[in-house]
């Protein structure tokens, strides 16, 4: 009844405006006085932060900081998937019958989490997938799990409800209804990888470093599905963008090409970088 009685509230906030104007204030010189604050708050680690707390000149430089470039080596060995940010595994496993699980008990479709054709889905059928929700604390660049080739991404608008676990058990089919911004990775090893960046309440945007026009929370948002001019080389581990606050990557993998590391759980933390799985074709 709590649950049903919050997700009314939240149908009638205007999520996006908040968002935006979250994202903006948080942009501004001014912000950086809450930085200590938000640091403390969260109980942030900053061992691995590139610069020093006083640094930063606004909480949103803060809240998408690098890391140091020796605080996560990524093993060379490429038959490896690794984490692609640090978070919390919600949910991991094969997707059967063209549905994934969105928490215990809660399937939704994967067409509807990328946005394509039900018929264009086969590829997926009986692949992985593996969701990781990011808290505030914790580090907000996301970087790709393969070495492969950006070729395209799609925006799909939508809802901001949020990602946490009041929204995965209230909100059916929450991944596939709020924003999100897909990045399509083509794998020698692998084949069509999905890393799908899901919005959030107060996330201000989900920014990408290969193409100035992608992005979250615009205010007139329109499916867009584009294609990459020449594509985009990356190495596994490489940065493909950031949130501006917390939220939810969902990757997506081809049948018969990934199996997840036996000895993983649901809940357990992981950092960007670690082994999560491996090529099951290449030996």
């Amino acid at each position: 009844m709590i649950d049903f009685i919050l997700l009314q509230l939240m149908r009638m906030m205007p999520t996006h405006l908040i968002s935006r104007w979250v994202g903006n204030a948080a942009s501004r010189p001014i912000s950086r006085k809450a930085i200590p604050f938000f640091s403390k708050f969260y109980q942030i680690s900053l061992e691995e932060a590139e610069m020093a707390l006083g640094d930063y000149q606004t909480l949103n430089d803060f809240f998408t900081r690098k890391l140091k470039r020796e605080a996560r080596p990524i093993d060379t060995d490429e038959k490896f998937i690794v984490s692609p940010a640090d978070g919390k595994i919600a949910a991991f496993g094969t997707i059967e019958r063209g549905q994934l699980i969105q928490a215990k008990g809660i399937p939704f479709a994967v067409w509807n989490l990328l946005g394509i054709p039900q018929s264009e889905t086969q590829r997926y059928e009986g692949g992985q997938f593996m969701t990781i929700y990011l808290s505030p604390r914790d580090y907000h660049r996301v970087h790709t799990p393969v070495s492969g080739e950006i070729t395209d991404y799609s925006y799909l608008p939508g809802t901001l409800f949020p990602v946490n676990a009041f929204g995965a058990r209230a909100v059916k089919g929450l991944f596939a209804k709020n924003e999100r911004l897909i990045t399509f990775v083509q794998s020698p090893t692998v084949g069509r990888v999905a890393i799908v960046k899901v919005g959030a309440t107060i996330v201000g945007s989900v920014k990408v470093g290969y193409s100035r026009e992608a992005g979250t929370n615009v205010k007139a948002g329109t499916v867009l599905h584009q294609r990459l001019t020449a594509a985009k080389p990356l190495e596994r581990g490489e940065e493909i963008g950031y949130f501006q606050f917390g939220s939810t990557v969902v990757l997506v993998f081809e049948q018969g090409k990934v199996e997840f590391t036996s000895s993983l759980e649901e809940g357990q933390a992981v950092k960007m970088g670690q082994t999560i799985g491996r090529c099951i074709t290449v030996e």
